[in-house]
């Protein structure tokens, strides 16, 4: 470990290092990986675990999961202290790479999946080649993460137990602020059940699962709680076999966003107390809790450790942001391990035609990175 760098040295050497990580941001980028194809999420695959192996001198473990692999560096001896956090699925499907080229100019980079997460993976593994790979570290690559992690949430609580500090590799907030907090995340489906008949002929005999529906919506929508920071949100919904048939069956999807245990599990019980509205209509409930929330005491303390080592290596002191997005950060909060989030890029526009990330962050953003694994893993 490079234990015995200056300040200026670690953030000027990293800075050196900024056209290689370039090139191998554009390699990441340009493999494209949605999280729903498992052709391209293999090849993807490969790619990481190359570029891993070349840079910390070890070829990963690759575990397997429901036909997923997800990547796992050890790295020295002796027990972990540090899980260092990150996925390279994404939600751009095959094909995105047509109307979103791969592109840097004017010092934002561009491409689907930059900043959510792939510039984020690449300038953690510069980080820990800089600090000759120590002793201690875990790194954690993922491939499920933008579907819940439903493969891969056991391994990273696994990886996660026992560590002093969980760091993930998620794009910062806005302004490059850390994540401090993170609002846990449920999800649902509500079916609805009824009956068909004609809707010229004899409408009054059928049971419509679309009205149904509609009552369950509200009921849902009347959950929400502005002043706790409770967002409970219908998304996706939809009913009916075709235009002249009273729909016998619908189902929408609710998206929910808690700051705390107590408000995620009011929601929960509500959502499972649904009860039908129409004479023979029948409901169905699945889904639950999906991430608890990441809460500012489980990262405070190494929030503060962050500040001391950006003003050690004379780096801008960072701020803290609190945002209604999950990540894997919340598992590892949630089973005690203290956790910092939006350690990875800086930039914006996640999941969004503007995605982006700003180049001039990407060496100042590794040598935070690096200073802080430096000071968890030293004795």
């Amino acid at each position: 470990m490079n234990s015995g760098d200056g300040a200026p040295s670690m953030a000027a050497r990293l800075s050196a290092r900024l056209p290689a990580m370039l090139t191998d941001i554009e390699r990441l980028v340009t493999c494209e990986s949605p999280s729903t194809d498992r052709a391209a999420l293999a090849a993807s695959t490969e790619v990481v675990a190359e570029l891993g192996t070349r840079l910390l001198g070890v070829a990963p473990d690759r575990v397997e999961a429901e036909g997923r692999v997800h990547l796992r560096w050890r790295l020295g001896e002796g027990p972990a202290k540090v899980l260092l956090l990150g996925h390279h699925d994404t939600v751009w499907p095959l094909g995105s790479l047509a109307s979103h080229p791969y592109s840097v100019r004017d010092g934002v980079l561009r491409g689907p999946g930059c900043v959510d997460m792939k510039a984020g993976l690449v300038l953690a593994l510069y980080a820990v080649h800089h600090l000759h790979a120590p002793a201690g570290v875990t790194l954690l690559i993922t491939c499920d993460e933008e579907l819940g992690s439903p493969t891969s949430r056991a391994l990273i609580e696994k990886e996660a137990a026992g560590c002093v500090a969980a760091l993930v590799l998620e794009a910062a907030a806005a302004g490059g602020a850390l994540k401090t907090e993170r609002k846990g995340v449920s999800r649902y489906r509500v079916r609805a059940h009824g009956r068909a008949a004609h809707a010229g002929l004899e409408p009054e005999r059928g049971t419509n699962a679309t009205i149904e529906l509609a009552h369950q919506v509200l009921a849902l929508a009347a959950l929400n709680a502005p002043g706790r920071g409770t967002t409970v949100t219908p998304t996706l919904l939809s009913a009916g076999s075709s235009e002249n048939t009273v729909p016998a069956a619908g189902e929408v999807a609710v998206d929910v966003r808690v700051r705390d245990t107590a408000e995620q599990q009011r929601v929960d019980t509500a959502v499972h107390a649904l009860r039908p509205v129409l004479p023979g209509a029948r409901l169905e409930i699945l889904g639950g809790p999906n991430r608890p929330p990441l809460t500012r005491d489980a990262t405070a303390a190494l929030f503060e450790r962050a500040t001391r080592v950006a003003d050690r290596l004379g780096l801008p002191a960072p701020t803290a942001a609190a945002v209604g997005g999950g990540s894997d950060g919340n598992f590892t909060a949630g089973i005690g391990v203290p956790t910092l989030d939006g350690l990875g890029a800086v930039g914006g526009g996640a999941h969004a035609d503007d995605e982006h990330v700003l180049v001039a962050e990407l060496a100042g953003r590794a040598a935070l990175l690096a200073g802080l694994i430096e000071e968890l893993v030293r004795p």
